[in-house]
């Protein structure tokens, strides 16, 4: 995840989070290889970035940029509908509200991701006395991403997904032939593998749920794939 922003306080380059989960699924399964979850911190980068960071009360800095490349669209446009979208976009920033947190409607939202006005990424305000693991943290919440987990004595590795993701696509988050040959997905919630000794023994205890593709996976999972390519 790349969080853009221009607030003196935060660092530049990667930072690994702090993760309670992973280090104590780290604690428990003593792997060989860990792979924690970094964010890049990139100082005064908008349009490159996953999420955006500014300080509390300088909103206004972003949402003008926005109107301004709203008014330019609409002098160009010869579009009605482009141009009440627009003007639509124009109001919600007038209220001081970023588009991103503003209602629209699929077709809307088509157009506006080709038009990629700044504040349709999340926007989170901060103060300055923030811990840039807190920020780290509030700016998974706002780009709406959670974790799932493998883990085991090869690896212990966090993986970012979007909430309420599939067992598919956690798949081919961890490798494309995954989804691609995907026959069932195991998974164990993080409690009830804290509590047991391993993937395993979670298995001869029932607390595995086999599951087909359509299933919704929750913040903590552990999970393994039956796949056949």
């Amino acid at each position: 995840m790349k969080i853009g922003h221009n607030c003196p306080g935060l660092p530049e380059g990667k930072v690994k989070y702090s993760d309670d989960k992973m280090q104590a699924l780290v604690d428990k399964c003593r792997p060989k290889k860990v792979t924690p979850f970094y964010a890049e911190f990139i100082k005064d980068e908008f349009v490159h970035t996953d999420v955006i960071v500014i300080p509390e009360g300088t909103i206004l800095d972003i949402l003008i940029l926005d109107m301004e490349k709203c008014e330019a669209r609409i002098a160009r446009s010869e579009d009605p509908d482009e141009k009440a979208l627009m003007q639509k976009c124009i109001t919600y920033l007038e209220q001081e509200k970023p588009l991103g947190e503003c209602a629209f409607s699929e077709e809307e939202m088509e157009r506006l991701r080709k038009l990629a006005p700044i504040s349709l990424k999340p926007v989170l305000q901060i103060d300055g006395t923030m811990e840039t693991n807190y920020v780290i943290l509030q700016a998974l919440e706002k780009a709406n991403i959670m974790f799932f987990y493998t883990a085991g004595p090869k690896e212990v590795h966090a993986w970012p997904i979007a909430k309420d993701a599939d067992i598919v696509t956690c798949a081919g988050r961890i490798h494309t032939d995954l989804a691609r040959g995907f026959i069932k997905g195991e998974v164990v919630s993080y409690h009830d593998f804290m509590q047991c000794h391993s993937f395993n023994d979670c298995r001869k205890k029932g607390l595995v749920n086999v599951v087909d593709r359509g299933h919704r996976i929750q913040n903590g999972d552990i999970i393994e794939i039956r796949f056949n390519v």
